[in-house]
């Protein structure tokens, strides 16, 4: 969920603005005009003429701050994501007239939410999320800050670091309850309500993805409370019913949720928040199967292929949702139907990859390892904290990828079967072919043989005696990839490994370090270790030494 009220409050810009409105008479004319659209809801586009009378005002008067304003409320109308868009760079460009890095940086935060909540494009969302945190670093507006704690939250949250997400979004909502708690302006109080609401939201998720259901269940019914019949907070209400019922399926209870989602899910579709409405579909689904109706859960996987077709939105959360259908289809005896929902499970994967590598690498790079750094400058104690948290991060993107390349084998070994053939795009492959070939690559791995020279795929395939077409094709479809990434995986897969469990590879130059795994230029090999892990060698080496030293400290030889 986002953070952006339903109305234009004007005491809200003096708020964020303190000097916006110093003459009375300018202020009676802009107020004139706003106050005939303020109280329209969010996306109400029939508010557009009056806005852009505002915006006419502003700029014929060169009146920066008021353009500024006058910006960010077209943006709030506006229906479209693109139109948003367009309206959030004019913010942006407003913002730089005037040279206030206050303004700039709550203009790159909006346009990031237009990126995240809009348009579900998280790297995006996150390039806007670091420039404005890089603007407001030293400055006083906690409302702002606040957000973006919030919001880069978020993007941890989506990443899989549910632990460190939990620290900003707690930092977000203990921020924002103590706000409601003072006597301020009813618009304010609108604002840091919703705040706190959303904060709640998403550390009820990120309690339930580290399985902590007690946790998750205890701050959904709290909000369920605090909004029930409460007319200004039924998106927020919708929310919390949507996390209610994912608690009521994993507690095996599928009839409630099966209800649940059916009555909120039209509140995500109204809003447009087409990751949420996928959501929602992927557990009414699976509560669906359980109850024994798979007609009505394929509909709505389908509604969320359809989503997946039109946004490109992919998490991990829904990516079972496509073996699901390549399941039933395959009972069904519907080969082509099989064939389209592999196609799209590929697809998936590769979005999923891209993103969380390029996510976990940018947040550890640009927002943890800045705020780390500050922390390193405070004292010793605060240095082992940012060393543990950029080794955490390293980790984690390490344990990402051996757990996609053992799920990928998992799951392309089980798909697409139907009786003794596997069902390919362009030719069917004998079972027993297969497998045997499964095996022997099984093997090539296992002994660590792709580090040799010299080894291609008609090399390879000329071992294993099989036709190279053949032999490319079945790691395309089992391993997921084609057989030039197949073998850079292997190799940089291998090295970080050896980087991770034995110190003497630490010692090693870039150079010795491609040898070592057999990729024979140096800027390649240091390439591809940046695309796969997020970070550069000699990075990913300055940082496992300082883990290893701080152990070392930590727990000295007797």
């Amino acid at each position: 969920m986002k953070i952006l009220p339903k109305v234009i409050p004007f005491l809200l810009t003096l708020f964020l603005c303190e000097n916006l409105f110093a003459q009375n008479e300018n202020l009676s004319d802009y107020y004139l005009i706003q106050r005939r659209y303020e109280n329209r809801l969010e996306n109400d586009s029939t508010a557009l003429p009056l806005v852009n009378e505002f915006i006419k005002k502003a700029k014929s008067e060169k009146n920066y701050e008021k353009l500024f304003r006058g910006y960010k409320d077209a943006l709030l109308f506006s229906r479209s994501p693109q139109t948003k868009l367009k309206y959030a760079d004019s913010v942006i460009g407003v913002a730089k007239l005037a040279r206030n890095d206050a303004m700039l940086s709550d203009a790159y935060m909006n346009k990031g939410v237009v990126y995240y909540f809009n348009l579900k494009k998280y790297n995006q969302a996150l390039e806007q999320y670091l420039i404005a945190y890089k603007l407001c670093e030293n400055g006083k507006d906690l409302f702002h800050k606040n957000r973006l704690k919030y919001h880069i939250g978020v993007v941890k949250s989506y990443v899989g670091y549910y632990n460190e997400a939990l620290t900003e979004l707690k930092g977000a909502s203990r921020f924002f309850e103590e706000q409601t708690k003072l006597d301020i302006h009813p618009n304010l109080m609108f604002n840091h309500q919703r705040g706190y609401y959303n904060s709640l939201h998403q550390m009820a998720i990120c309690y339930r993805n580290l399985k902590n259901f007690k946790s998750a269940d205890s701050i959904v019914e709290l909000g369920l409370s605090s909004t029930y019949k409460n007319l200004d907070y039924q998106q927020e209400f919708a929310y919390f019913q949507k996390e209610k019922a994912i608690s009521r399926y994993y507690h095996k209870d599928y009839e409630s949720a099966t209800l649940l989602l059916s009555s909120s899910i039209k509140s995500f579709i109204q809003v447009g928040d087409f990751a949420t409405t996928a959501i929602a579909f992927s557990y009414l689904g699976k509560s669906e199967l359980k109850l024994g109706m798979p007609e009505q859960a394929i509909s709505h996987f389908k509604n969320i292929d359809s989503i997946f077709n039109k946004h490109a939105f992919m998490v991990p959360e829904l990516r079972r949702m496509y073996e699901m259908m390549i399941d039933y289809y395959g009972a069904q005896g519907n080969p082509e139907e099989m064939r389209y929902y592999n196609r799209q499970l590929v697809k998936a994967d590769k979005i999923i990859s891209k993103d969380f590598l390029y996510l976990s690498s940018k947040i550890h790079r640009e927002y943890d390892a800045s705020l780390l750094m500050k922390e390193q400058r405070k004292s010793v104690r605060n240095k082992y904290t940012a060393v543990f948290g950029i080794g955490s991060l390293l980790l984690g993107a390490m344990v990402y990828w051996l757990y996609g390349k053992r799920h990928r084998r998992k799951l392309f070994a089980q798909r697409g079967k139907l009786d003794n053939l596997i069902v390919y795009n362009r030719v069917d492959i004998d079972k027993e072919i297969v497998d045997r070939i499964l095996l022997k690559l099984d093997g090539f791995e296992r002994n660590h043989k792709f580090i040799k020279k010299g080894i291609s795929l008609r090399v390879l395939a000329t071992q294993f005696d099989i036709s190279h077409s053949y032999l490319s094709q079945i790691i395309n479809e089992h391993k997921g990839v084609n057989f030039k990434r197949y073998m850079i995986e292997l190799k940089i897969g291998y090295i970080t490994e050896k980087l991770l469990n034995d110190p003497k590879y630490l010692k090693y130059t870039t150079e010795a370090l491609s040898k070592a795994c057999g990729i024979s230029s140096r800027s390649n090999f240091s390439k591809w270790f940046y695309l796969i892990n997020g970070v550069r060698p000699a990075e990913f080496i300055r940082n496992r030494l300082e883990i290893v030293e701080m152990n070392q400290e930590h727990h000295p030889v007797p």
